[in-house]
């Protein structure tokens, strides 16, 4: 069954939205129909509040935040958020040793590769080669189905390809392209972090790893993390639209100021 509009995080089956993503900012929501969780806030409060109720969603319906890792576009809003609306924290310890949250009211610690359950998700965290602490992403199980969040990632590694082999539906770092990239503003250090094996998808590499995680049971794909001053949206959909055999109703592009609909996986 393929992947449609839903009306919010109340609809049964496993459902999904973006905040947005991009540099300035990340943030995630995945539910089951009764628990629903954010998965990073890099927004500040006020923002992140203005887009989960663009969603239709109070964050006093949050059961937790998942933090994938430190850096700031996947951070900012996230103690904040946390301690206005007594939200639980769960982090890698490397992330939670950063220092770089500030307080929350409870954090629970996460070990990379060993599934917990926060209501009815379960949720594994898999390590991904990039340049923080101890960078986690997620993917998770409701309703016999698979979501992967998977963004901020260097290089496509074998531990990953397992990891995220079999999802129904995926959010996937599209992040540059290289040219764009090489061309483009920014100083020879940070183009260097971007390209370099602890960074960022480019749009090839992205569709490098759909190709090995396989598309038989791939109903939705988001291409996430697009760099404003490095990407386009056009380059990221030519370079994944090849593998869907023309059906590009299956990809949706997660914009930095808008993010997503709902969608859900029946």
């Amino acid at each position: 069954m393929m992947a449609a509009s839903s009306p919010g995080p109340a609809a049964r089956g496993l459902s999904f939205a973006s905040l947005g993503s991009g540099s300035k900012g990340n943030a995630t929501l995945v539910g089951d129909g009764e628990t629903l969780v954010l998965v990073d806030c890099g927004f500040g409060m006020r923002e992140a509040e203005k887009r989960l109720a663009r969603l239709g969603v109070d964050p006093r319906q949050l059961a937790a935040i998942l933090v994938t890792h430190e850096h700031g576009d996947h951070i900012t809003g996230v103690g904040a958020l946390a301690r206005r609306y007594r939200i639980p924290v769960h982090l890698s310890a490397g992330s939670w040793l950063s220092g770089k949250l500030g307080k929350v009211p409870y954090h629970e610690l996460v070990t990379p590769q060993s599934r917990f359950a926060i209501g009815g998700l379960e949720i594994d965290p898999v390590t991904v080669p990039h340049d923080a602490r101890e960078p986690i992403q997620f993917c998770f199980h409701a309703h016999e189905r698979r979501l992967g969040v998977l963004t901020d990632l260097g290089h496509p590694t074998a531990h990953v390809v397992e990891a995220f082999r079999g999802c129904d539906a995926l959010f996937l770092e599209c992040n540059h392209d290289p040219r764009m990239l090489a061309e483009g503003p920014y100083p020879p250090h940070l183009k260097r972090r971007v390209a370099g094996r602890w960074g960022h998808l480019a749009n090839a590499q992205a569709a490098d790893l759909l190709r090995q995680l396989g598309l038989d049971r791939l109903q939705r794909i988001v291409c996430s993390h697009l760099s404003e001053q490095n990407n386009h949206p056009e380059l990221a959909r030519e370079a994944l639209v090849p593998l869907l055999d023309g059906d590009d109703a299956r990809l949706t592009i997660s914009a930095q100021d808008r993010g997503t609909e709902w969608q859900v996986v029946a």
